[in-house]
């Protein structure tokens, strides 16, 4: 299926990304798989991380990088 770029880039969807159909009455309904699950621990919701960890050094880098730019 090939969704115009510009609707892709409103919902966040890259080119190739995994959707979901979903019929709405007389219409269907698109939206992006996140890959995303809820998780609990200890009481508390949270989203597992993906990607490169960081340290509490790159942290501060990217805050006072943030700060220094605006």
């Amino acid at each position: 299926m090939v969704i115009p770029r510009a609707l892709r880039d409103r919902i966040g969807l890259a080119g190739g990304g995994e959707v979901e159909l979903e019929l709405d009455g007389a219409a269907v309904r698109i939206e992006p798989v996140t890959g995303s699950e809820l998780r609990e621990d200890g009481g508390l919701l949270f989203i597992p991380a993906t990607g490169a960890a960081i340290d509490a050094a790159a942290v501060r880098e990217l805050i006072d990088a943030d700060r220094h730019g605006r």
